[in-house]
């Protein structure tokens, strides 16, 4: 099975029917909210007006085990967090990687998935082939992820830095290094290979860094509906949904 964290594994330190659209925040108790920022494909993307992917799937299956009804909340990466903190929605399901300090924020469900960064840079570039060889260049980041984290406080031992351009979107970023306005970009990896596959002129490094993993956030204290997704995320991988789904959005599995 790929990419699955099991629960005994890292844990942090510290129905198509159920209305998969675009909502207006929390409205009833027979609603349960999603928030997303649907511009990180597989996990979530637009399709018409509609938003799908791998996290949707697994989020509706929560809905499901819940018998609540799913909508889901487009919102910036940035806002996410607060938006969970406040109540304004029941859950963050947007292939975010579970770290200390957002811990301290929300509180994270078992790992889902298994993910690093990468590097994307003009197919003709053969100077950037690790991260140090970022030092001193514009590199483009998704705003608020964990490249943008790594990126935007990178310094070596001599006091380097690299110069960072955000984008709120990481296709804008994958746009503007095709068209030479920028030296790379820094990405999740399976988003990364969705949005080369996109654009001519731009290939990724085969060299990924930082090892990362996913997991669904909600307001801290919620034992009860942290609880119920840890079931789920154990349930489809016991039972084949996991790798079922994998299968659909990825292509392949192990």
């Amino acid at each position: 099975m790929k990419k699955f964290m099991k629960i005994s594994a890292v844990i942090l330190a510290g129905v198509l029917s159920l209305g998969t659209f675009v909502g207006c925040g929390k409205q009833d108790s027979n609603v349960i909210v999603m928030g997303t920022n649907p511009t990180f494909p597989p996990f979530e993307d637009i399709q018409g007006d509609e938003i799908v992917g791998f996290d949707v799937e697994i989020s509706k299956l929560v809905a499901e085990k819940l018998g609540k009804e799913l909508k889901i909340e487009d919102m910036e990466f940035g806002q996410l967090l607060g938006a969970a903190s406040s109540g304004k929605i029941d859950f963050i399901a947007a292939g975010m990687t579970a770290t200390e300090d957002r811990a301290k924020q929300v509180d994270f469900s078992v790992p889902y998935f298994e993910s690093k960064q990468v590097i994307i840079v003009a197919e003709d570039n053969d100077s950037i082939t690790q991260a140090e060889d970022l030092e001193g260049k514009k590199v483009g980041v998704q705003l608020g992820t964990t490249g943008d984290l790594f990126v935007s406080g990178y310094e070596s031992d001599a006091g380097a830095t690299i110069d960072v351009v955000q984008f709120d979107k990481g296709a804008m970023a994958v746009a503007d290094l095709s068209i030479g306005k920028i030296d790379a970009v820094v990405l999740d990896e399976e988003p990364a290979k969705k949005i080369v596959a996109n654009y001519k002129g731009v290939k990724l490094v085969e060299a990924p860094f930082i090892e990362e993993v996913y997991a669904i956030a909600v307001k801290k204290g919620n034992a009860e509906l942290l609880n119920t997704i840890n079931e789920v995320l154990n349930e489809i991988q016991e039972n084949g949904t996991y790798d079922a789904l994998y299968a659909e959005y990825f292509g392949v599995t192990e």
